[in-house]
């Protein structure tokens, strides 16, 4: 399967892992997530970050990641998709993390990195010990699977008899720990020994006699108790967000479709100012910033036409939000063609002829086309699909895709389809830009170490923030 349409499935399809008392696994794409860590273990891995892929779809990335042997690896690769497995452990609900895991157990695969990420997740999870209180016997499976359940045990008896720096304890589960505890003169810590020890113990409140265990941790445990019974939120949230959460107002207008769009919007209607200018160009570059840069030519088809303008409470929305996208891509790419099909941004006129516009497109020799349009395609309808069926049979390979301007995410388009045959994906707000462009470079070869990039800021990105919130997380 090609990288846009796996990168689609794991935005669209969240369908659960379910582990049937008894039974087999179930996992409906094993298969597909299975072809594709084989073709490239480190790239599959880094997709798990892609913006937007489903929290199951994580989970199976988790899954594959860790259960797949790393032999024939090289070191890159292997820290790789230990760190992607370190931010998918903290930024999954720990529900989705203890399936997982337990998969692992079904599957019985044992790796050392499988071992160290189920340790890690057990022992030093910022919440573990409300996910112990709350689902002690999963993780002590989960802990005796990863270690074998006799050397399990013993590290829990001789941890309960009060060893802490024993060559036992080191050889056997000090050294899958994080680095600053697995030095040659390591011990178990006072809260990864009452965690142990909790997982052995029916009741898991520690005794404080025993077992100290510091403040904040003894008052997470209450907060999670205190919660839908018994540590309902722990298990449901992430304690590492991997996309931020858009909150959307109750009422939709042209203004709240980001910066960029508010403030194109306001030019539009007022005309020219120097402060709307100098916001404009400040939300454009912060914008950019975010993404690396696209060394190959993109040619942008962007739809002017009177319906782009719209009318009423919705003038200038649709345009406002195609112009952001193309003042960012002026920023992120090396080579932007831009062909105005209709009129032009400020002054939007006429009918769409996106076949011609098109055709003039693949002139500029592009490694990428995007169509950005409403899809009301009212000149000659039905011309941009006749010639889009045309172009392989001219020779043309280069790949085309058609970016949906929206006035929110659920518009309608099924009348706004020009050409069904083209990739398509909508777009009503600023920040699904990180979306859409990874989607778009995607489809061109140009974009396959643009990508990779991304994905690799965004990791780098993501494990600062997972350092910061515990400190013996450190990978």
């Amino acid at each position: 399967m090609d990288t846009p349409t796996f990168l689609a499935h794991l935005q669209t399809h969240d369908t659960p892992l379910t582990l049937p008392r008894g039974g087999a696994l179930r996992w409906d794409d094993a298969d597909l997530h299975r072809a594709v860590h084989a073709r490239d273990a480190e790239g599959y891995a880094l997709l798990g970050l892609a913006p937007g892929a489903r929290p199951w779809q994580r989970a199976r990335v988790l899954l594959q990641t860790l259960a797949a042997s790393q032999a024939g690896l090289d070191e890159h690769a292997r820290a790789v998709s230990a760190r992607v497995a370190r931010v998918l452990t903290l930024g999954l609900p720990p529900a989705h993390v203890i399936t997982v895991l337990l998969a692992l157990r079904r599957l019985r695969a044992n790796h050392k990195h499988t071992t160290r990420a189920v340790l890690r997740f057990v022992l030093e999870h910022p919440h573990a010990d409300a996910l112990i209180a709350a689902r002690r016997p999963a993780l002590l499976d989960c802990f005796e699977h990863a270690l074998g359940t006799t050397t399990a045990r013993g590290c829990a008896r001789r941890i309960r008899a009060g060893d802490t720096a024993s060559e036992y304890l080191r050889r056997r589960l000090l050294r899958f720990l994080t680095a600053p505890t697995a030095t040659p003169t390591a011990t178990v810590g006072p809260t990864a020994g009452a965690r142990v020890r909790a997982l052995y113990t029916p009741d898991p409140t520690p005794t404080p006699a025993t077992d100290p265990v510091p403040a904040s941790v003894a008052a997470s445990v209450a907060v999670a108790a205190a919660v839908d019974g018994r540590a309902g939120t722990v298990l449901d949230q992430p304690v590492l967000p991997i996309d931020t959460a858009r909150p959307h107002p109750a009422t939709i207008t042209v203004t709240d479709r980001g910066d960029i769009a508010a403030t194109l919007v306001h030019l539009y209607r007022s005309g020219p100012t120097e402060d709307l200018y100098v916001a404009l160009c400040r939300h454009v570059g912060a914008a950019a910033a975010a993404f690396p840069r696209f060394e190959g030519t993109l040619a942008l088809v962007l739809d002017a036409s009177a319906s782009m303008r719209g009318h009423g409470d919705r003038e200038w929305a649709l345009l406002s939000q195609a112009a952001a996208l193309r003042m960012v891509l002026s920023q992120v790419c090396a080579q932007l063609e831009v062909i105005e099909v209709g009129g032009d941004e400020r002054t939007p006129r006429g009918a769409t002829d996106l076949a011609t516009g098109l055709l003039d497109a693949l002139g500029t020799d592009p490694d990428l086309v995007a169509v950005i349009s409403d899809g009301h395609e009212n000149l000659f309808p039905g011309d941009l699909a006749r010639v889009v069926a045309a172009l392989p049979h001219a020779g043309v390979t280069t790949p085309v895709v058609f970016c949906h301007a929206m006035f929110t995410g659920g518009d309608d388009l099924r009348l706004r389809r020009p050409a069904p045959t083209l990739p398509q994906r909508g777009f009503w707000h600023q920040d699904d830009f990180a979306e859409l462009l990874p989607w778009m470079f995607a489809h061109c070869p140009t974009g396959t170490p643009w990508l990779r990039a991304a994905l690799h800021a965004r990791l780098d990105a993501l494990d600062r923030q997972a350092d910061d919130l515990t400190p013996g997380l450190a990978a």
